[in-house]
């Protein structure tokens, strides 16, 4: 089973459904915080369904081509990650038919939708945990969880004592996944999804169900009912045991932005830069790497902008690099406008929908690196060539055939002249190339290019 085709050329949205826009207030709970509050673990703040829709046309403008979307189940909490039907749309977010609208908006302007899988875990008030509650030893779903002895104290403090819960949380019952009907529940909802239309999985935690013969499985049930499903394993390592034919396309390449992390935080040399990114070359196979989800933020960290001190240039250098690399650049909502956070809960801002509040800068940057990723085959397919990394200095070039783009980058705070050799790329003396984004025209001479970089700054040279 091969990689899905699409993954490759797609640029990612990430949306946490509760902060990213209100579009249906009819179905906001009674104690709805106010939108823009500081953001916490309970307090809602009125996100739904509809409200993508109304704002389809600012996604496609910015020029995204597929959107994540963190758990929109049933489930008690903003983050949805414990769930308790798996087959209802929270009806905070809006209904069934509500979804199908944002699949029919999504799919009519060729975007793909994937769905986050929280198969390890389920909350309190999932239906075979409530029978367990309610019934103890005699409950038919005893087996479905990992129970030390009954009866089950499932609220008193925050740590399992008799039953196995995600990092001992009392909240979040851990499945047992060896049990057959488990099985069976969690490949239903994995078919049912797919079959409602969407276009793959990104899994939550899936090193956590440590079991190979559950994810062939489960890759089996899923792509049988849609062969370009995309699924994608939230795996935060260089860990090429779970992307190939038996696991996951892809992973979410978080080791990406930790090495472009500690480049801009200056932790690392851009020689130790390129150690770490050419050693993913090394780890993974190419159709795997080029199906990888590439973030600079997620849910799950804190905003890359707050960790180089909101400086705009780094975060800039940042996406010139993510859009230019392999696999499916991925912004996580608010990034392409500065949306800055800490730690969760504050990884999860509402959008600031009044444009005042917007970096305008960033915003017409990132629409110009997006649109020239979407052009330029290179970009999207090409080869990865490791060209120069020396003294805050690095470069690579993307290539495909004749069309090729050099990539270059000063990762200082001081303006650098670079001198890149150029001979890999069949460019010889005399032959005169352009900044892609600037259109600056510069000559190659001797079989190097010489480029004179601004602090913090990067280019594109085809």
């Amino acid at each position: 089973m091969p990689t899905p085709y699409w993954v490759q050329d797609a640029i990612f949205y990430q949306i946490f459904p509760d902060r990213f826009a209100n579009g249906d207030l009819t179905n906001d709970p009674p104690n709805l915080q106010k939108w823009g509050s500081a953001p916490t673990v309970w307090g809602f703040q009125g996100g739904d369904l509809r409200g993508i829709i109304q704002h389809f046309d600012y996604l496609l403008d910015l020029g995204i081509t597929a959107i994540y979307l963190n758990p929109i189940f049933t489930a008690p909490s903003t983050h949805r990650y414990n769930t308790s039907d798996y087959y209802q749309i929270d009806p905070k977010l809006g209904t069934l038919s509500d979804f199908h609208a944002l699949l029919d908006t999504a799919h009519r302007n060729d975007v793909r939708l994937v769905l986050d899988g929280v198969f390890n875990h389920v909350g309190r008030g999932f239906f075979a945990f409530v029978d367990v509650l309610e019934n103890g030893a005699n409950s038919p779903y005893k087996d479905w969880f990992h129970i030390n002895k009954f009866p089950l104290d499932a609220y008193i403090g925050d740590q399992t004592e008799n039953y196995l819960g995600w990092w001992n949380h009392k909240a979040l019952p851990k499945l047992n996944t060896s049990n057959e009907q488990v099985r069976k529940y969690i490949f239903d909802v994995a078919r049912y999804w797919i079959e409602q239309g969407i276009d793959g999985w990104r899994l939550d935690v899936p090193n956590e169900i440590d079991d190979d013969g559950f994810w062939a499985e489960f890759r089996q049930v899923v792509r049988a009912a849609n062969r370009d499903a995309y699924l994608v394993g939230e795996i935060w390592d260089v860990n090429p045991r779970w992307a190939n034919e038996k696991h996951f396309d892809g992973l979410m390449n978080y080791p990406v932005r930790e090495s472009l992390l500690a480049l801009l935080q200056g932790r690392e040399s851009a020689v130790q830069f390129g150690e770490r990114i050419n050693g993913l070359f090394k780890a993974y196979q190419p159709e795997n790497l080029y199906a990888m989800y590439v973030p600079l933020d997620s849910h799950d960290t804190e905003r890359f902008k707050t960790l180089v001190g909101g400086n705009t240039d780094k975060l800039k250098l940042a996406f010139l690099f993510q859009m230019a690399f392999p696999g499916a650049p991925a912004l996580y909502y608010g990034d392409e406008i500065g949306l800055e956070g800490g730690k969760d809960p504050d990884s999860r801002r509402a959008f600031p929908w009044k444009e005042v509040d917007w970096n305008q800068e960033l915003r017409t940057w990132v629409k110009t690196l997006i649109a020239l990723r979407k052009r330029t085959s290179s970009l999207r397919r090409g080869d990865y060539l490791h060209l120069l990394a020396e003294d805050g200095h690095y470069a690579f070039a993307r290539t495909l055939g004749e069309d090729k783009v050099l990539v270059a980058l000063n990762a200082s705070s001081r303006a650098r002249q670079i001198e890149i050799p150029c001979i890999a790329l069949g460019w010889s003396g005399g032959r005169v190339v352009q900044n892609l984004i600037s259109h600056e025209k510069f000559t190659v001479n001797a079989g190097k290019l010489s480029l004179n970089l601004s602090p913090w700054s990067g280019v594109w040279i085809g």
